[in-house]
């Protein structure tokens, strides 16, 4: 306990945390502030504080998934938000606090980790996606989109962004009739059936999830477009062949350090002489770290959130010529809450799929994510790539017509009422 106290002592400044220890005493941190919340936290058993200490980010989330403490005056999205907004990551203080063993061991860890050779790829990738696939239905939109919607202005339902999202990456990809495409990562097919929509383009998407190939091709299938819009269970290591354009969409956080070189050779192997690629992915506003243990541990083995400077460092030795380069700083947060209330309204249906700490795994998850992206460093990078510097015109005006083009046309924002009635059909 003496070690918790003195953590949220650090921690806490604005606002009001009361802390309710198993044995009924009761700590008060920081001080009311207006317009910051006041909140509880109830240890439920006196290992809690130990536990906590001893790893706090796996052993705060394991915690509250075994119901060992809980939030009082809000939820845990409140409760992350309130430490977190009180520590933002522009403020320079130090919210680990590790020492230099810890330091040292997490790195070792995360090194080891981040190698994600074949066969640890497709392990990976089966625990987060080849769940039960009902699961995804109750709290993405039609489309299923997981990664980054853009919410630009006007836009107010996530069905809306995530269109939004696929429209902007369309424009920067400047898609033209006949061409074809490698969606590497395609996820459930949502995105290579949308630019082949738009565009006319033919997509071919690979995943390392059963789960998600048979979804997509069954989809395509649906949509009548199976012949333009094919999928295979492949890694990326072993595409073949040319492509007028690349895209990447949520697929990079999982390839690993050791393996960037290699990424991105293939895609300049892949890629036409005068062709386009388009990076999306999750990436930090800071130098290079470490997956958190909670991360590791129960939503993403393998998983790792690059910095800037070693994508940017694994691109310029395969001759790839960075075009364009945007930072979604604000747009994942929006999306993960949008989610997140989505899955509070579906706290039954989740629990007879799984049961309860799943469900609250998956809040906390979703949870350490938004405020991830509202308070620490965590950002969204769009990189267009090319071989050819003429491959795309030199100014970014194109970029914005096309979009506008696209979100006024038969697939863009007007197309959302029609998406919400095949979702009750």
């Amino acid at each position: 306990m003496l070690l918790l106290d003195a953590a949220l002592k650090r921690l806490i400044h604005h606002g009001t945390l009361t802390l309710t220890e198993a044995g009924g005493r009761k700590r008060v941190y920081g001080s009311a502030t207006p317009g910051w919340p006041d909140l509880g936290l109830v240890l439920h058993d006196k290992g809690v504080p130990g536990k906590i200490a001893r790893n706090p980010s796996l052993g705060f989330a394991e915690a509250y998934m075994d119901c060992r403490l809980d939030v009082e005056g809000g939820d845990i999205m409140e409760f992350i938000g309130f430490v977190r907004r009180n520590n933002p990551w522009n403020s320079g203080r130090d919210l680990d606090n590790l020492g230099l063993i810890d330091k040292a061991r997490l790195a070792i860890v995360g090194r080891l980790n981040r190698i994600n050779a074949r066969a640890a790829s497709r392990r990976n990738v089966a625990h987060h996606y080849d769940i039960d696939d009902r699961l995804y239905d109750l709290f993405l939109d039609p489309n299923r989109q997981y990664s980054c919607a853009y919410w630009a202005d006007g836009i107010t339902t996530l069905e809306q962004a995530q269109i939004a999202k696929m429209n902007h990456i369309a424009a920067k990809l400047a898609l033209s009739p006949g061409q074809s495409v490698l969606d590497i990562g395609c996820g459930w097919g949502g995105l290579a059936i949308h630019l082949h929509k738009v565009s006319g383009a033919k997509v071919h998407g690979i995943s390392l999830s059963k789960e998600q190939i048979g979804y997509a091709r069954a989809w395509a299938q649906r949509e009548g477009v199976a012949d333009a819009v094919t999928f295979s269970l492949t890694d990326f290591r072993d595409v073949e062949g040319k492509y007028d354009r690349i895209v990447s969409v949520g697929m990079f956080e999982h390839v690993g350090t050791r393996n960037f070189p290699a990424f991105f050779r293939q895609v300049h192997n892949r890629l036409a002489s005068d062709g386009v690629m388009l990076l999306h992915t999750i990436g930090r506003a800071a130098p290079p770290a470490v997956t958190d243990d909670f991360t590791r541990k129960y939503i993403f083995p393998g998983g790792y959130i690059p910095s800037l400077s070693e994508t940017i460092a694994a691109i310029e030795p395969c001759k790839l010529m960075l075009a364009d380069c945007e930072v979604l700083r604000r747009h994942y947060a929006p999306t993960l809450r949008a989610w997140y209330d989505r899955c509070v309204a579906q706290h039954d249906r989740i629990v007879e799929l799984f049961d309860e700490r799943f469900y609250r795994m998956w809040l906390f998850y979703l949870v350490g994510a938004a405020t991830g992206f509202e308070h620490a460093s965590l950002v969204n990078f769009q990189l267009q790539l090319v071989r050819d510097r003429d491959a795309v015109p030199i100014t970014r005006d194109y970029i914005q017509a096309t979009e506008d083009r696209l979100n006024a046309g038969p697939h863009g924002l007007g197309m959302v009422p029609r998406l919400r009635e095949a979702a009750l059909a």
